[in-house]
Formats: structure tokens, sequence, C-alpha cells
């Protein structure tokens, strides 16, 4: 049986031979775009595209009539790579991690267009012996979307690395699994199921802590880095990118408008988000969750990208140390103040 991570590495691989020997007949200008995102309240940006349809009114405004966009939502990042790999979507909206990792395997083939939120991420335990990172035991599972590239499972790394010792980046690696937010709620939830610990998102970490007996925080990301930290942005390839200069350029300004919508009319855009996503949860309780520390970085410029890269290629995962976020984001990014 392939494991998660392996299966992720191999479908890398696949995808750099792909974008690398792409003919030029396969980088022609698309009028029916498809997009993939994952679940949580950290994508609320594509939901309100998708709703209002900001894509299709700014490529319209550019002089690019008649496109269309298809949304696709996957349980974590490894399977929106394979999505890419098999040439299901174009543009992914997903984290750091795996934005690195693809422009570093590509050397350069991907690249970013622009960051989309930046909330915090919390470890969030219902063990009660857990209160720190150096609680937990060699049979204490960590729920994380993919393992080892994920944004979740990087940081928690980055965690390791400051409570262990710079050497024992990886102490934590083999007590994480794969399962997507949604799942590793449901494990949380269920008091026989070998999954105490999940690296949690908006909003399944308030719904964790509200629901789960016995739920707490172990950490949060901000804690980590030193502040906020890009979870979400879009990336695409860059012969898609050369091809669709101007469906680069209406996500940009789609992001922007649905970024603007969610601070100048919270109460829409959460309605939005549970119309869209089937989210259960009162508008009541997702504007008081959007009130908490963090929960507005809605921003176009990438957020702590540079640490995040740093740390990678310093256990080897990035062969190649970018000079600055420019590097990993196209050119119409390149105005933001990111970092």
């Amino acid at each position: 049986m392939i494991k998660p991570f392996q299966r992720g590495v191999a479908a890398i691989a696949l995808i750099v031979a792909t974008v690398l020997a792409a003919s030029p007949a396969r980088a022609q200008q698309k009028s029916e775009i498809a997009l993939s995102r994952q679940p949580g309240i950290f994508y609320m940006p594509s939901h309100i595209m998708e709703k209002l349809k900001l894509i299709e009114k700014h490529a319209a405004s550019l002089g690019l009539a008649g496109v269309t966009t298809k949304w696709i939502t996957f349980s974590g990042g490894g399977a929106q790579t394979d999505a890419l790999l098999a040439g299901g979507v174009d543009i992914l909206n997903t984290g750091t991690g795996n934005l690195l990792l693809l422009w570093d395997r590509t050397r350069g083939g991907v690249k970013g267009i622009v960051a989309t939120s930046a909330q915090p991420m919390t470890l969030i335990s219902r063990d009660a012996n857990i209160k720190s990172i150096k609680d937990f035991g060699p049979a204490d599972k960590i729920a994380v979307p993919t393992v080892k590239v994920s944004t979740q499972a990087i940081v928690l790394q980055i965690a390791a690395a400051e409570a262990f010792g710079a050497d024992q980046w990886s102490k934590l690696d083999a007590n994480t699994v794969q399962l997507g937010h949604p799942d590793a709620y449901a494990a949380l939830s269920n008091p026989k199921h070998e999954v105490h610990n999940h690296f949690s998102i908006p909003p399944f970490t308030f719904l964790e802590l509200k629901n789960v007996p016995g739920a707490h925080i172990v950490l949060s990301s901000p804690d980590v880095m030193g502040g906020p930290l890009s979870q979400a942005q879009f990336f695409t390839t860059t012969k898609f990118a050369d091809a669709n200069p101007k469906i680069i350029q209406a996500v940009r300004d789609a992001t922007k408008e649905a970024q603007d919508l969610i601070r100048s009319d919270t109460k829409q855009a959460v309605e939005i988000y549970k119309e869209i996503t089937g989210d259960k949860t009162s508008v009541q309780e997702l504007l008081d969750l959007l009130k908490e520390p963090g929960m507005m970085e809605w921003n176009l410029e990438p957020q702590g990208t540079m640490k995040f890269a740093a740390h990678l290629h310093k256990t080897g995962t990035l062969k190649n140390l970018p000079k600055a976020w420019t590097d990993y984001y196209l050119p119409v990014a390149h105005d933001l103040k990111g970092n």
C-alpha cells in the first residue's frame, strides 16, 4: 500500500515532468477555468467569488467575455496537486507548503497569484495529558491535511525545532496522520477514535473547542511564526499564466473585491459562505468567530512565507532558497508588500 507522503512525492514528481514538458499547444488561452480549494472559512473569498461570479465579472471588464468558472473542493492540498497533475484544475487555492514545494521542484514553473487569507491555525487536543508540544508521546496521533508537506505539518516542524532543538525538527513527523479537516473534527468528536489531536483551521478550531469534551489549545501558528502566515493563496503554472494574463489579473481583482466585501459587509459574506458550503454553523456564531484575534487577516500580500521557505530549505525539502517572496509569485503581485 502506498503511503500518503509517498503518493504525494510521486504526484509532485509527475507534476514537475508535466509542467516542464508541456507542449505549447496545451498553454492556450482558456474560457472555462477550473479552480480548487479546501473546506473551511479560510477559503471564504473563493466562496464569494463563486457566488458573485467575480472572476467572470473582472475578466469581462478586461475585455475577455464569456469566461466561466468551475469550483472544486478537495479535502487537502495533496488531492489538489493530484488534480493539477491530471489536468482537472487550472488554479489551486491552498497552502504555502504546496506552493513552495511545486515552485522549487518545477524550477519556477509554478507560482503564486495572490494570497487570500492568513487566519491562525491551532493545534487542538482532547487529551488532558497534552498541554504543550513536549507532551506528545510516540502513540499520540496528530491530524493534518497532508503529512509532511501541508502548512500545518511544516508549522509543526518549526515548532518542534524550537521546542526540542534545531536538529529535532522532524521529531513529530511520525505522529502525523492525513485527515481532511471535516474528518479530523469527526475523529476528535468520537471518544473511541485513535486521533486525539488536530492541527485545525477555522471554523473547525472553534467547533472543536466548543463541542469536543476536553478540547484545548496546545499552540497556535502566530506563536510559532511570530505573526500571521498565509494559509491560502491562489497559484498556477507559469505556462497557464503566460497564456491567460487577463485571467490572472481577473483572479487578483476578484480576490480583492471578495476580501473587501468580507470587511465591509461581514454578514453578507458569512451568508454566502454558508450557502456555498452548507456549513450548519449559525450566522451569529460565524460572526462571533470572525471577531476573534487574527480572524480578519484577508490580504492579497503573502505573509510569513519567507520564514516558512527558510525552514524548508534548511531541512532539505527545498533545494533552492528563494531570495525574496517575489521569486515564487507572479509579477501580478509584485507591487504588494509581502514577506
